[in-house]
């Protein structure tokens, strides 16, 4: 599979009405300022108030788009690449609208029945000239089982353009890309701080950088001496875009100059990876690599060619864990969840009741301190 064919206009026949709720034409790549018409108008010109709509950009994500009527459009997600099972992530464009012109937005092929738009999550929006996200009133938000489309959950909202210069953004959750990533970290090279080390551990399938970085106080990477360490990953699901928040707020408080971040950084060395799935960020994907692998499933055996970045990292992890100076206290993996609400952490379940309570310390010391960490929903399994 091309990866390439996701920054391509969608080919072939397009749906009409007459078609609606029906995926007959498997697609694979995002539409890319693409405009749904009546059969009346397909072969006129596109009038102001016929959208178009594009998701050819990076972590974009809409597969199709149908016209139902002048005030409704029925939207496909494009499934995560080489893996058909997976489709949750949106993020479109639209332009090519008429002040005052209100639309219904029905998103009708999630892989998943249960979702937090059932509990009043909404979708966002932006655009050109308000660029900061937004969320869509939960009251013009509708998460519903649609006999129009075969019992599936439907996601639809509606939405009122206000003005016809502007590009309207719409997105499942916050984006994070790849670029902003790489953006941020230049910006930490650029200050030149003594307890910050950036490198490149690996190359995505795509050539993608898998970015390793280090944060401790110098005399703690002395060969010779005893090491404490916490591993860090995030998003090895690239819909999970929560965890780069956080994972970047991690980072910005290790080296902020707080006086909790000067201990951390005295006593323990720290090892973040902070985007595992670079390829299945930047395609759009929910939850697969560019090749179709779910890859927190194949920690077990990751493949150097098909897996190449988790390979490394565990490589990384394996590496530290034989070296007699270094004990590494904890590896967390960071993510977010489609169903589930607070913050709370996952598990092993161990069968030594001493390893077992020992790795509970942690999440119940966190969740004394953070209201939001309640410790009733940390799960072992």
């Amino acid at each position: 599979h091309n990866g390439d064919c996701l920054l391509q206009e969608q080919r072939g026949e397009r749906p009409t009405s007459s078609t609606r709720g029906a995926l007959k034409n498997p697609f694979v790549g995002n539409v890319s300022k693409y405009v749904p018409l009546p059969p009346s108008e397909q072969r006129a010109g596109v009038k102001k108030g016929r959208l178009q709509f594009d998701a050819c950009f990076e972590s974009g994500n809409l597969g199709r788009a149908d016209y139902v009527s002048d005030y409704e459009y029925d939207l496909f997600i494009r499934p995560d690449t080489c893996n058909p099972k997976f489709r949750v992530w949106f993020n479109f464009a639209v332009s090519n609208v008429r002040s005052e012109q209100r639309v219904i937005f029905n998103i009708v092929n999630f892989n998943k029945t249960k979702s937090l738009y059932r509990d009043g999550m909404s979708p966002l929006v932006m655009s050109t000239s308000r660029p900061k996200w937004q969320r869509i009133p939960s009251k013009s938000v509708f998460y519903y089982r649609c006999p129009d489309h075969g019992n599936n959950y439907v996601l639809s909202f509606a939405f009122a353009f206000d003005r016809e210069e502007d590009i309207y953004y719409f997105s499942y959750c916050y984006p994070y890309t790849y670029s902003r990533l790489q953006q941020y970290l230049e910006r930490v090279d650029a200050l030149n701080l003594p307890y910050w080390k950036r490198e490149l551990l690996s190359q995505s399938v795509q050539q993608r950088r898998l970015d390793v970085v280090t944060i401790s106080s110098p005399h703690n990477l002395q060969t010779d001496s005893h090491q404490r360490m916490v591993f860090i990953t995030a998003r090895v699901h690239p819909g999970e875009t929560p965890a780069s928040y956080v994972c970047q707020g991690l980072i910005d408080f290790l080296l902020s100059s707080e006086p909790e971040a000067k201990v951390l950084r005295d006593n323990i060395v720290f090892k973040i990876v902070p985007m595992l799935n670079p390829d299945g960020v930047f395609l759009g994907n929910y939850r697969c690599s560019l090749m179709g692998f779910d890859l927190n499933r194949h920690w077990t055996e990751p493949s150097p060619w098909a897996h190449p970045t988790l390979h490394a990292a565990k490589e990384l992890v394996m590496q530290y864990d034989r070296d007699p100076n270094i004990s590494i206290d904890f590896y967390i993996d960071i993510h977010a969840h489609s169903t589930l609400t607070n913050g709370f952490m996952i598990g092993n379940l161990y069968e030594e009741e001493e390893r077992l309570e020992r790795q509970a310390i942690f999440p119940r010391l966190l969740s004394h301190t953070r209201p939001r960490l309640l410790h009733e929903e940390n799960l072992f399994q």
